[in-house]
């Protein structure tokens, strides 16, 4: 039995034998299909951004990747740093209360207890442990499924079919995608698809700026080739792994290269946190954020979520859940989403 077929039958099995532990509180699950980045991070912000504006305490779950803490503990920005919880969840606990938990089950029941309303999970997609109230799925339109092909031949944590069936919508990332790109990515017409762009914030302020550009995320090349679009004079790029802890003497080398080519460091969010802090006041940082090209579909998908909270009697009393959607979480399908297509 070749590899990945045998990843794939593990999967399988995983969610046969699970038994989802079902949150007193509605669950909002951002994930991927394939291994390394393809902007999750930036999706559940934006997620979450909307359910804050209309008032509701919203708690991101994440693993911490990269973090040498286990949790379930609730980030302090003011304490914890990249190298304590991950870079992810710091820059998840900037903008709302962010748990850190390798057991995410624990990590929900954490955040519940202390008043989340809704969780939002920041990857988790492949995790049979939760009851998902809704799923998106995030494609890079660019990038797509890579070869199709389940880790190792490929970089797919799972079958194509099997994570777009249990998907209640696909976001798919890239300014340039068009409805015509969906058939060759195998998505078809069955799940909605949002479609959006990561935009920089203030980018304008690097065009015709030389730069010497560094980073350790899931495809360097995007950050480089965003720089470029942006009009930046690049004199160079340095791609680290992701999730990359820099330390004090790599920082201190770029530096040096970069004030031999009289150019300034630049880096992304994620790469910053993982800087030395007492380096990083000279590095400037391009941020990103996500732009719908139509916002409609998105709300209309999340206040599905929020009526299902406001239906809750009690967040401190869990909520028996349906023996319907029990049985889809252990079978890999999920119940039908609303239909915004």
């Amino acid at each position: 039995m070749p590899v990945g077929t045998g990843w794939e039958v593990a999967g399988r099995l995983r969610y046969s034998l699970a038994r989802p532990y079902c949150a007193p509180v509605p669950v909002v699950c951002v994930g991927n299909l394939v291994a390394g980045g393809s902007g999750k991070t930036p999706v559940a912000l934006a997620l979450a951004a909307h359910l804050v504006s209309r008032g509701i305490a919203v708690h991101f779950v994440t693993r911490g990747y990269g973090g040498r803490l286990g949790g379930p503990v609730r980030v302090d920005p003011a304490s914890h740093d990249a190298a304590a919880v991950g870079d992810e969840a710091v820059l998840l606990a900037a903008q709302a209360a962010c748990w850190v938990a390798r057991d995410r089950v624990h990590g929900v029941r954490a955040a519940v207890a202390a008043g989340a309303q809704i969780v939002v999970l920041d990857d988790g997609f492949q995790n049979p442990g939760i009851a998902k109230t809704l799923s998106f799925l995030v494609v890079d339109a660019a990038y797509g499924f890579g070869n199709g092909r389940v880790i190792p031949a490929g970089p797919l944590r799972e079958s194509r079919a099997r994570g777009l069936a249990r998907a209640h919508a696909v976001v798919l990332l890239g300014a340039d995608a068009q409805p015509g790109c969906l058939e060759p990515l195998g998505i078809g017409q069955t799940l909605p698809v949002l479609h959006a762009a990561l935009r920089p914030v203030a980018g304008e302020r690097l065009a015709r700026r030389r730069l010497l550009a560094f980073a350790g995320i899931g495809r360097p090349e995007k950050f480089f080739s965003t720089l470029r679009e942006l009009g930046a004079e690049l004199v160079g790029t340095r791609s680290f792994p992701d999730h990359h802890p820099y330390r004090a003497g790599e920082i201190g080398r770029l530096l040096r290269a970069d004030e031999r080519a009289e150019a300034r460091l630049v880096t992304t969010a994620k790469d910053i946190v993982r800087v030395p802090p007492q380096m990083r006041a000279t590095i400037e940082v391009l941020e990103v954020e996500i732009r719908w090209a139509d916002p409609a579909p998105v709300v209309e998908l999340l206040r599905a979520v929020v009526c299902a909270r406001e239906a809750t009697l009690s967040p401190t009393k869990p909520r028996a859940c349906s023996q319907a959607a029990l049985s889809a979480e252990r079978s890999g399908q999920f119940l039908s989403p609303p239909d915004v297509r």
